[in-house]
């Protein structure tokens, strides 16, 4: 592995003392009968001005630590142990009076969903008003004149007009901005941000993260960044935590964790992160590769209530070449999702052209689109949203056998429990409900209900976009070998360029509905031709680390 990292410069102002220190800290959760302790020993400080990210996967304890930071613990956790300094004070313990007295004047928070943390009713901003108001200003015209410069600084434009609107008129970066306003508006000591972009395109992310240090370096604010993702902390951190099972792992400067890492489990983490892993070369696609997916001048128009229609999709063509994998990547609305659910039969087109395996897929209707689902089958995005809870999952995994028919069912339980193990799920899973299994357990699980008509065509909207990094490489390791296996031909929907270059073969790159950009992937990433390709591969996280060098 050859890792070219670029120190960070830490600012100037950068005071020898800690602003923050975490001493042995221990939090539990209270059960119906019993207490779970998830967070065990961890230790770290912040200086001023510096940002620290406390990096792991779900169920790692890097949240419930930052909420005791906050002071804002769900009902049943307990500090059981150890201290939270704040300067001087330990306030680990410190009643909700005097924490609440604290948050957004020494420390703020911004949440990881914008969507869920903004009042739908409320303007953008009355709610960043409400932060000053709480905190003693009340003066109409002062109220009013700090809300814009606030909106200014977060580079919404014009201040005046976002000021009025309501969250649901803005993006998401947009309310991404507008919570990273209310938490810099009483210019705080420290910014906890909690996995601030996880739910953001790679470019607005970019810009988020790009704001966030701006506004740091402005101000001499410190952050806990709180992330899943080793290519965020290598690009955006001075130092880094990486937590496992609640306990300290690893500890150290960006550059010491990911150059040299001492834990097997840090080693792995840097392993699996696609935005710093060693892409595997495929070989070419022939050129007289036989296509089993042909596009041609799609167009998909949606009613609106302007009454002229909006245009998702538009003139969109490409091929699929046989038992290869074509990606669909993109920003939200840039048409991906709805060309993907055209090819796998769950829309009708406007207008153009698509077939699979020869099928014209945009005439078929009744019985005919019925049967196509034997060719091809679509996975979703969400294993946690994708799978009927009330049913075990034999039922889960069975569900399109019965709905064919034509097979007894000792055959459908034969074909189910030799599909289950085909993907890695342990037999003793098929009777389980889906809340007893893992999020990546749960996505083998909507990958054997695909795979179990046997069908030609994969179709993968946003399908590892939801998992931790190791689950998500363990998934697409799996994606490879049933590829290799049985032959399958694959469509992968992905605003993660990163984890495209990793499976991929070739590549259309979509932009408000149309293809700017196709080709094999090696050669896209290496010589982008439109401007918003090379602008989608400079946004991948963990750039700024370097990268590994890519071994023939």
């Amino acid at each position: 592995m050859n890792l070219i990292l670029a120190e960070r410069a830490l600012p100037a102002s950068r005071a020898p003392a800690p602003l923050l220190q975490v001493e042995d800290l221990a939090i539990g959760y209270a059960g119906s009968r019993t207490s779970r302790r998830v967070v065990d020993g961890v230790t770290f400080t912040i200086a001023p001005g510096e940002v620290l990210a406390l990096v792991g996967e779900s169920g790692s304890g890097k949240t419930t630590t930052a909420q005791a930071v906050l002071g804002l613990l769900p009902p049943n956790g307990r500090i059981e142990r150890g201290a939270i300094r704040l300067g001087d004070e330990d306030i680990a313990h410190w009643p909700e009076r005097r924490l609440a007295a604290l948050r957004g004047t020494r420390i703020s928070l911004i949440p990881q969903d914008p969507t869920t943390s903004l009042n739908p009713v409320r303007t953008v901003g009355a709610q960043i008003a409400e932060i000053l108001r709480i905190h003693g200003e009340h003066d109409p015209a002062l109220l009013r004149a700090r809300v814009l410069d606030l909106l200014g600084r977060v580079g919404l434009e014009p201040a005046a007009t976002r000021a009025g609107q309501y969250p649901h008129q803005l993006s998401g970066g947009m309310r991404q901005r507008v919570l990273i306003a209310i938490a810099v508006a009483l210019r705080p000591e420290l910014i906890v941000a909690d996995e601030p972009t996880s739910a953001l395109d790679v470019t607005v992310q970019r810009r988020i993260l790009d704001l966030l240090d701006e506004l740091r370096q402005q101000d001499g604010t410190a952050v806990l960044l709180v992330t899943h993702d080793l290519g965020v902390a290598a690009d955006r951190a001075d130092r880094a935590v990486v937590l496992r099972h609640g306990q300290v792992q690893e500890a150290g400067s960006v550059r010491q964790v990911l150059a040299a890492p001492r834990s097997a489990y840090a080693r792995q983490l840097l392993a699996d992160a696609p935005s710093l892993a060693t892409p595997r070369l495929r070989p070419p696609v022939p050129e007289n590769a036989p296509q089993l997916v042909t596009v041609e001048r799609l167009v998909q128009d949606y009613p609106s209530s302007a009454g002229t229609p909006f245009r998702a999709v538009d003139g969109v063509g490409f091929s699929v070449a046989a038992g290869t994998t074509h990606a669909l990547v993109g920003e939200s609305g840039s048409g991906k999702t709805t060309t993907a659910r055209i090819i796998a039969g769950f829309l009708r087109p406007t207008a153009g052209y698509v077939a699979v395996d020869g099928t014209d897929v945009a005439r078929l209707s009744g019985e005919a689109l019925r049967q196509y689902r034997r060719t091809a089958q679509l996975v979703f995005q969400n294993p946690f949203a994708s799978l009927d809870p009330r049913q075990p999952i034999g039922a889960i995994i069975g569900e399109p056998l019965r709905n064919f028919g034509g097979a007894s069912r000792a055959t459908r339980e034969g074909q189910v429990r030799a599909m289950a193990a085909r993907v890695g799920l342990p037999e003793d899973a098929l009777d389980r409900l889906p809340t007893a299994l893992s999020g990546g357990q749960r996505q083998r699980v909507a990958i054997a209900r695909a795979l179990v008509l046997q069908p030609r065509l994969v179709v993968l909207d946003e399908a590892v976009s939801a998992l931790d990094v190791t689950v998500q490489a363990r998934i697409l390791d799996l994606l490879r070998e049933l590829q290799r296996d049985l032959g399958l031909t694959y469509i992968f929907v992905s605003h993660d360029l990163s984890v495209v270059r990793l499976i991929a073969d070739t590549v259309s790159v979509m932009r408000a509905g149309r293809v700017v950009e196709t080709g094999p992937v090696e050669a896209v990433f290496r010589n982008p031709a439109d401007p918003y390709t090379r602008d989608l591969i400079a946004a991948i996280p963990g750039g700024a680390a370097g990268a590994r060098e890519v071994v023939p």
